[in-house]
């Protein structure tokens, strides 16, 4: 519980004690408060009624002065108000409840403390990682890259190929045969398409 607890004041504690009693004219009865002024009661739908199989209803009243967004309701008395807890929470229960609840935060801020104080174990182990990394690194970018090499391969067995054909080229040029079957009456034909002739009329 965040917000400051009220004192309550001895009037105020003697007007609780007799709304506490259960008269038999009155409509809702006081089980208890909290240490934020807020008030805890119980009644049921029929007046007077002795049956014991009617649910008691349990409501939350809190002071006209707090705004409803400022209404804050302890775990205790959340149980209560839903039926998961029979007995209402008493006073003492209710300030070792926020004892409790300081010694936590005391607790929590402390170990914070410590873990911050701590020396950064995780950091040397990535700053190794990537000294580790700037070899490989530097390796990768002295190798080749391998479209480079099957490039420079490819180009190595063009110019082989080429040199193959220019010689073709000059022992033709030199072989007298060669000549002579490129003058032949049918090494030059290709052959083309058909174009049929018109027949001449009859008389």
């Amino acid at each position: 519980m965040s917000a400051t607890p009220k004192r309550i004041g001895p009037f105020t504690q003697a007007w609780y004690k007799w709304k506490a009693l259960r008269l038999p004219w009155r409509k809702r009865f006081l089980i208890g408060f909290d240490l934020h002024g807020n008030t805890f009661w119980e009644f049921r739908l029929t007046r007077g009624a002795q049956d014991s199989s009617e649910r008691w209803r349990r409501i939350v009243s809190y002071p006209r002065s707090t705004h409803y967004s400022q209404v804050k309701v302890s775990p205790q008395w959340h149980q209560w108000l839903r039926h998961t807890r029979r007995e209402a929470p008493t006073m003492e229960e209710q300030r070792a409840e926020l004892v409790r609840q300081e010694r936590m935060k005391l607790l929590a801020a402390e170990a914070d403390a410590r873990w911050e104080a701590k020396p950064r174990v995780m950091e040397a182990p990535k700053e190794e990682e990537a000294a580790r990394r700037l070899p490989l690194a530097e390796e990768r970018a002295q190798q080749p890259v391998e479209g480079e090499d099957q490039k420079a391969t490819a180009t190595r067995k063009e110019k082989p190929s080429q040199a193959t054909k220019l010689d073709e080229e000059k022992a033709n040029a030199k072989d007298p045969w060669a000549r002579a079957r490129a003058q032949g009456p049918g090494e030059s034909w290709q052959p083309t398409a058909w174009n049929p002739t018109a027949t001449a009329k009859k008389r």
